[in-house]
């Protein structure tokens, strides 16, 4: 049996991992659940999984989740420190960080430090730390596993694969809900509509990155450190049907794709099973009714995101550190009806060409980076409003 910890168990990712173990009954032990403040939801994955330990980290829901779980002998922790402990935890075989933006980075670190596999849904911890975590990942012996649709599709295609014979990596991407809208429309849209993902079943932030495409230049920096490629090396290609997770091309001009329906279910399954394909019910995929698939190359003059982060991952040191938080800071303010779409690629330009660039940001660094990020972030926003 192999034993699992859930970091953010109440989100998109969590939530389809609980349904994946379901159809593998008495293979997977469930050690631990966190939760940010979805104390029903938390309460009731725990009586069903009956988890040694769970986390709220709102410290100010712990009293109530206290008398929702009255009576069972299942450890209640709260607040950053506690999620921070149970990422630590050395008693089980894999994590699944399933937290969203900056905050999943230190998750992923603590568990990495004390020797834990990671299936790692959470790229923000890549694009702020990729080279810390992969240091860390060879002096502790153990492994990352991308749940990411796009990065999990890499990884199997490099399966049995030398990393001299790789061409370039092709990353694909439904282009989101606004892939054939007018730019001088932009300007007009709301957070209804940017929350409509046309393939895609996922939380409102990534939705958010999916529309402004800020997800694909995330991925592009995430597979820089998860595959060791040039950023020369990686290639976006926009493909609205989301059936091509993506693709490898070799240099001899040869290109491994790999294809299935848009279901969150099957990488995740993957880095639980790894290195075995298991049986499963989910939809498969029919190429006769499907009947076409359709490319083009991605607007980077309407999705600037996609700029920014190549420009950062060329910048190095610092950039992309400040890229990512301050994707997390308008994301955040676009949910809230604070700022309109189109400022949000405009702060983040802002805040990387105003931040002080750091060549090799430690851990240390990187905070103090996150905190000035996000004070700039909000000055600006108060001074738009």
């Amino acid at each position: 049996m192999k034993s699992l910890g859930i970091l953010g168990s109440t989100g998109s990712i969590g939530v389809q991992t609980l349904q994946v173990i379901d159809t593998f009954p008495g293979e997977y032990d469930v050690k631990y659940l966190t939760a940010n403040k979805n104390i029903k939801q938390l309460a009731e994955q725990a009586l069903q999984y009956n988890p040694d330990a769970i986390c709220i980290v709102q410290e100010n829901y712990r009293e109530e989740l206290e008398v929702l779980l009255k009576g069972t002998d299942i450890t209640i922790t709260s607040g950053r420190n506690a999620l921070l402990a149970l990422a630590g935890r050395n008693d089980v075989d894999l994590v699944m960080n399933g937290l969203v933006g900056a905050a999943g980075m230190e998750p992923t670190i603590e568990a990495v430090k004390n020797g834990v596999d990671v299936a790692l849904s959470n790229k923000e911890s890549m694009v702020m730390a990729g080279g810390i975590i992969n240091n860390l990942l060879k002096s502790n012996s153990c492994n990352l596993f991308p749940v990411d649709s796009e990065h999990s599709a890499i990884w199997q295609c490099l399966k049995g694969e030398e990393n001299n014979q790789i061409k370039r990596l092709i990353l694909t991407g439904s282009g989101g809900p606004f892939r054939t809208n007018p730019k001088e429309d932009f300007s007009s849209i709301t957070l209804e509509q940017a929350l409509q993902h046309p393939n895609w079943d996922m939380g409102n932030k990534i939705t958010i990155d999916s529309a402004t495409m800020m997800n694909k230049g995330l991925e592009v920096i995430e597979a820089y450190w998860l595959f060791g490629v040039t950023s020369a090396q990686i290639d976006i290609i926009v493909h609205p049907e989301s059936i091509i997770h993506s693709m490898v091309e070799f240099v001899d001009g040869s290109i491994k794709a790999q294809l299935g329906v848009p279901d969150m279910k099957i990488p995740i399954q993957y880095s639980l099973t790894y290195p075995n394909h298991s049986s499963a019910n989910w939809e498969n995929l029919d190429l006769a009714r499907i009947g076409e698939l359709h490319f083009e190359n991605p607007d980077l003059d309407k999705f600037p995101c996609i700029r920014l982060a190549y420009e950062a991952l060329e910048k190095g040191g610092s950039s992309p550190i400040v890229l990512n938080v301050a994707n997390d800071n308008v994301v955040a303010a676009f949910l809230d009806g604070l700022i309109p779409f189109t400022q949000i690629p405009m702060l983040i330009e802002d805040a990387i060409s105003q931040h002080d660039w750091v060549a090799n940001p430690d851990l240390k660094a990187i905070s103090e980076l996150s905190n000035w990020t996000t004070q700039f972030i909000h000055e600006q926003i108060t001074t738009y409003a």
